[in-house]
């Protein structure tokens, strides 16, 4: 029988040819990482269109706009002899060290650049989750809603508005924290917390963030059959984030993460197998 510290313990495999992506992240019940077939993945270029295999990408300086899901998830990164991981993109270099820690794995990262580059970064991390699965964020969290919300709200849309905001879990009537069947809708989120834990069924993964003097949130792409036009499939992604837009272009003051004087910043990704959030109700 695993006992209770082995039960919650998680392993974690990248990819640094094809990106640093994450292929795997394990625990002894389940693969946490949603994938999709996408031979075009393995042989994508600097510059090509986003090619979604699924697992977790790298998403820095920027989720959506250009380049399509940042600089780096089509860039070979490098493996260096301690372990660490590192990739150099336009105008910076992105670099992370992931250790296990007892039934923990925490991703330290250090991103180095000319001091005032902004940017957003996210661990684009797309999970396998049944219709079942809930996700737990502090009620009342400041949510931002994109555009292809707007089928979905109970009001219309504001003419030209980039995002509208409410509080988790269902601002403006949309109720976030459940997935449930394909619907055909696919709706972005940003939250404002540095935490997230998934629940599915009696599995959990915790997800948290910790950055010193940067904005900090948790991305929410919820596709119950919605995206793309043609070929629709199912994705949930679960992402923390730096900064609080998926589009860089579309940052305001203290939307996104800025490189201090320092020339660098530094921040980490803790992922737990177990959490210390309330249950969630049934439904």
């Amino acid at each position: 029988m695993l006992t209770p510290s082995a039960a919650h313990v998680l392993t974690l495999t990248t990819d640094p040819a094809h990106g640093g992506r994450w292929t795997s992240l394990r625990s002894p019940t389940r693969e946490w990482l949603w994938h999709r077939p996408a031979p075009g993945r393995d042989t994508a270029a600097p510059g090509d269109a986003f090619v979604d295999a699924g697992g977790l990408e790298e998403c820095v300086p920027t989720v959506r706009g250009r380049p399509d899901h940042g600089d780096v998830w089509a860039r070979p990164w490098t493996r260096d002899a301690d372990g660490s991981e590192h990739v150099r993109g336009t105008s910076f270099t992105l670099a992370r060290t992931a250790r296990t820690d007892g039934d923990r794995i925490r991703v330290d990262y250090r991103l180095t650049a000319p001091a005032g580059f902004r940017f957003v970064w996210a661990a684009h991390a797309l999970l396998d989750l049944s219709e079942d699965a809930r996700l737990r964020m502090p009620d009342g969290a400041d949510t931002r809603l994109f555009p292809e919300a707007a089928p979905l709200l109970d009001r219309p849309w504001p003419a030209g508005a980039p995002w509208i905001a409410g509080p988790w879990p269902a601002p403006h009537g949309v109720p976030l924290d459940r997935l449930g069947p394909d619907d055909g809708t696919a709706v972005g989120a940003v939250v404002d917390t540095d935490s997230c834990c998934v629940h599915d069924g009696t599995d959990r993964l915790a997800l948290r963030l910790r950055a010193d003097g940067q904005p900090m949130s948790v991305a929410l792409w919820r596709n119950l059959g919605g995206f793309p036009d043609t070929g629709p499939y199912r994705s949930t992604g679960v992402e923390p984030m730096l900064g609080r837009v998926f589009d860089l272009a579309d940052a305001g003051p203290g939307d996104a993460a800025q490189v201090p004087a320092s020339g660098e910043v530094r921040w980490r990704l803790t992922l737990t197998g177990a959490c210390r959030c309330p249950e969630t109700p049934a439904p």
